[in-house]
Order: structure tokens, then C-alpha cells, then sequence
């Protein structure tokens, strides 16, 4: 019998393996960061090949790592970085052009003029999304008008899309597979989600051939194989989610109701909300979460944060106020508070649920007495306050009163940042004993659809707490620091406009 799932956590910066066995425990972990290419100011790309190279060889090292063969793995799980998409070659499997990674804003003007239009009320009904840069759909369309010939070969059927599970999927399968998830497809701009078929009108406005896209199949279920020469035997390819809504799973929000917060280059939070869409009227997005083989689809709301580690990463890469992120607790806990100090870190926009494209990060609220020490504490508000902005929307969207918030992601393990984000929620913040639960949640679907595990309920009886924060913060200090963050959020919209 097979010991172990191996799931593959493609992110934005970095490639990461990961066995787990039996009990849901890791047993090994690979990572490799490769590089981001910034070609233009908001432009953000990345080299289809580096994504898939150091994907498969962490994937290698982890086996190597265990000394185990691809014989005692039951089934490949992917997870991945969502919207940044990729057009590529059936016949040769060469990219077209570049990744165009979702942090990219290059499609902002033809989303201004798809809003100008009305057609953005369109998409919002079919697909739950904003028209946004974010998504994939403005990406494809301006691969097919900008990349010399590629329109015409995408016509005659030539070329693939696909998000970053997609490119995954071809590349273990030797181009067997041109495949996606309900979760990633939902993602897309493309993909009307209570229908759940692609949609044919939002295709024809973008321009987009239909003979373009993948097939779309649930999260949980096997598709197929990896080509042998991968791993040294084939392994079945049995489970994809993008990336929150895997974490969501491995968190085992598996109830109308529970939530979970992941923290890592960017926050996003999901709500689930069960076999029914919620439409939000606060700028959420209405997503679809999973779908096992044979089961109903699941949705959620979804709020997105674009820049949360990643105000970390530029205290230490910008303003390099800190040798590495993890000094960061330490340096903001040297202070009782940020003084007054805001920092919003809209360093590409501002995503749920203000969603202005054209927000820039600002520092406000400095004085002579301001230290490093206070914009590293006002760094960690600013993570704790816009998620705090994202769960006030749900709750207005759904009705539902958090009780609780799951976290995970590397931040999550900043024990200071999980006490101020129990402390402007007022709610508890509980910390799992598995933080890697977006590939956590990879494995989980990959090893439903082979028998691993038996059901969901054995999943969630897993899943145990690690340390939980209770809200110490009092409430008029509380509506103090919300107000003086709203009023600096304001500050900071349409800069760029």
C-alpha cells in the first residue's frame, strides 16, 4: 500500500513539494523560489519554465528526501497561484509569451473600457467576479492582441490556455491532459459558475476561441497519470484546487459558515457558503470553493488582499529596515503601538473590498518621534485591519457572525500579528497544528479520489489547533485604530487616477 500523497503548492514566488501521510503530518518538504521578471512599471511575469522545472524537482527531492520510489505514492495532488495565465503550444508544449502573473496590472485600461461598456454587470452576474486585472480572462485577450500571430493559431486550435494548474497538469502528463478545476475555472473571468460551463457570450466579447480552453473537471477526482519518466513510475493525478480554496479545505471549513484566513504574498479569506452562491453587494467575489467526484459543487465568498507579506518583504527589500521577515515581530513588539503611524500598502491597488486599481501605498501619521520600530507595527496593522475590512463585508453580504477565524500561511506563525488580528476582529483566532494547509488541502482531495482517506468527516476530525488568540484589545481603543485606518485607506485611493 501506498504511504503517502504528495501534493505540488506552485505560489507565486516559489515552488513547494510536500509528502503527507496518513494522519494529514507532513513527512517532507522541498521549496525553490525562482525569479520574478518586472518588465514594465505594474507589469508582473514569470518564465512558464522556471514554474514547471522547479516544480517537478522539488517534487523529485521530496521522494529523494524520503528515500522513498513513485510506488509509494497513492496520488499527486496541485495546488497553485491563481489567475496568471499562460498560453502555449499543443504540439511542442512552448510558451507563446511569458506567464502574465495576477499581480500584473497591464489590463487595467481594457478593464476601465469593459466597465465604460455596462458588460461588467455581465460578468459579474455569470462569473461572481469584479472586472478586474486580477483575473485571467483580460490576460488571454491581450496575449491574442499583443503577441504577434498567436490569434490566428489559436483560432485553428493550435494553442492551449491555462492557468498555472493547467500548465502543471500538461507538463506531468506529457500533454495528455489539457484540464482545469472548478475552482481555478471560476477564477478565470470566463466561466459562468452556476451554469458551469465556460461562457459563450463573455468568450465573444473578449474575443476568446472557445478551442482555446481547457476541460473543466471537479477538484477531487483522477484524471489521469503522470508520464513515468517524471517521478520513475506513473502516480495518478488526482486532485486540483487553486490555491485558497485548497487552503480552505485543508483548514476543513468544510460547513456553511467557517472561514479561514491564509496569509502569505497576498491575504485572502473564503468564506463558505455552502451549495449556494451569495452575491455580494460589498465587492466580495462569489467563487466556487471545490467539488468532489460525483458531489454538488461548493461556493464561498472570497475577499482578496493583494499586498500582505509582501509589505514585510519591502520593509526588508525596500526600505530595508530588517534583515530577514522573520525580524519583524520582534522590531514591532519593541513598541506598545504604531503611534499613529498608517501604513496602506497599495503597492499595486487596493484589492476587496475597495478594489481601486489606482490606490497607491502610502505612510501616514509620521512624526520626528516616528522609528522603524513604529512602521513595522503599523505594517502588521495594516495586515490585520484590511482583513478586518474584508470580514466586515461578509458579514454584511451573508449575514453570518464570525465565531472564529482559521489562519495559515507563513504569517500566520507571527505571533503578534495573530494577536492584533484577534484583537480589531474581537473574535478568536485559531492557528492549526498543520499550517501547511494549502497543500495540506491538495493532498486531502488528491487522496479522496484514490481512497487514501475514506470522507471529508475523517478530514475534519483531524484537524486540530495549535494555539488560539483571544481579542484583548479594548473596544473604544479598538474603533480608534479602525477609524484612523479607514481615514488612511481614503488617503490612499485613486492616486493614480
Amino acid at each position: 500500500m501506498a504511504k503517502y500523497i504528495l501534493a505540488l503548492d506552485q505560489g507565486t514566488t516559489s515552488s513547494r513539494a510536500i509528502l503527507f501521510d496518513k494522519a494529514g503530518k507532513p513527512a517532507a518538504t522541498a521549496q525553490q523560489e525562482f525569479t520574478q521578471h518586472f518588465p514594465k512599471p505594474g507589469w508582473v511575469e514569470h518564465d512558464p519554465h522556471a514554474i514547471w522545472r522547479t516544480q517537478r524537482d522539488v517534487a523529485r527531492a521530496v521522494l529523494d528526501q524520503q528515500k522513498i520510489g513513485a510506488a509509494d505514492v497513492a496520488a499527486i495532488g496541485v495546488t497553485n497561484q491563481r489567475e496568471t495565465t499562460l498560453i502555449w503550444d499543443r504540439a511542442t508544449g512552448e510558451p507563446v509569451y511569458n506567464a502574465i502573473v495576477w499581480q500584473c496590472r497591464r489590463t487595467a485600461p481594457l478593464c476601465d473600457a469593459i466597465r465604460a461598456d455596462g458588460f461588467d454587470q455581465a460578468i459579474r452576474a455569470k462569473t461572481g467576479l469584479v472586472t478586474d486585472a486580477y483575473f485571467s480572462g483580460t490576460k488571454v485577450a491581450w496575449l491574442l492582441d499583443n503577441v504577434p500571430g498567436i490569434r490566428a493559431r489559436a483560432e485553428a486550435g493550435e494553442l492551449a490556455f491555462g492557468t498555472v494548474d493547467t500548465w502543471l497538469m500538461w507538463n506531468l502528463s506529457d500533454g495528455a491532459l489539457h484540464i482545469t478545476d472548478v475552482s481555478n475555472a471560476s477564477r478565470t473571468l470566463l466561466y459562468n459558475i452556476y451554469d458551469g460551463a465556460w461562457d459563450a457570450e463573455i468568450l465573444d466579447y473578449l474575443k476568446i476561441p472557445r478551442r482555446l480552453l481547457p476541460e473543466v473537471k471537479p477538484s477531487s477526482a483522477v484524471y489521469g497519470e503522470s508520464a513515468v519518466h517524471i517521478l520513475g513510475a506513473a502516480v495518478p493525478l488526482a486532485g486540483i484546487a487553486g490555491d485558497q480554496q485548497a487552503a480552505t479545505f485543508g483548514q476543513a471549513c468544510i460547513s456553511p459558515g467557517m472561514a479561514k484566513n491564509t496569509y502569505g504574498t497576498g491575504s485572502f479569506l473564503l468564506l463558505n457558503t455552502g451549495e449556494s452562491g451569495v452575491t455580494s453587494d460589498t465587492g466580495l467575489l462569489t467563487t466556487l470553493a471545490w467539488q468532489l467526484d460525483g458531489g454538488p459543487v461548493i461556493y464561498a465568498l472570497e475577499g482578496s488582499i493583494f499586498i500582505t507579506g509582501a509589505a514585510v518583504q519591502w520593509l526588508r527589500d525596500g526600505l530595508q529596515i530588517i534583515k530577514s521577515a522573520s525580524e519583524v515581530e520582534a522590531l514591532a513588539a519593541s513598541v506598545e503601538s504604531a503611534d499613529g503611524v498608517y501604513l496602506v500598502p497599495a503597492f499595486v491597488g487596493l484589492g476587496a473590498p475597495h478594489w481601486d486599481a489606482y490606490a497607491r501605498g502610502t505612510l501616514l501619521g509620521m512624526t520626528r518621534g516616528t522609528t522603524r520600530a513604529h512602521i513595522a507595527r503599523a505594517t502588521l496593522n495594516a495586515i490585520a485591519l484590511q482583513s478586518k475590512d474584508v470580514l466586515d463585508a461578509m458579514h454584511r453580504d451573508s449575514g453570518i457572525t464570525l465565531s472564529a477565524l482559521r489562519v495559515d500561511g507563513g504569517a500566520a506563525n507571527n505571533n503578534l500579528l495573530m494577536q492584533i488580528q484577534a484583537d480589531v476582529l474581537g473574535v478568536p483566532v485559531q492557528r492549526p497544528a498543520v499550517t501547511e494547509t494549502t497543500a495540506l488541502g491538495a493532498a486531502y482531495l488528491a487522496g479522496l479520489a484514490v481512497g487514501f482517506w475514506p470522507d471529508v468527516q475523517t478530514l475534519a476530525e483531524q484537524w486540530t489547533i495549535e494555539r488560539a488568540f483571544e481579542p484583548r484589545m479594548a473596544d473604544d481603543e479598538r474603533a480608534a485604530l479602525v477609524a484612523g485606518w479607514q481615514h488612511a485607506v481614503e488617503r490612499a485611493k485613486g492616486w493614480e487616477a
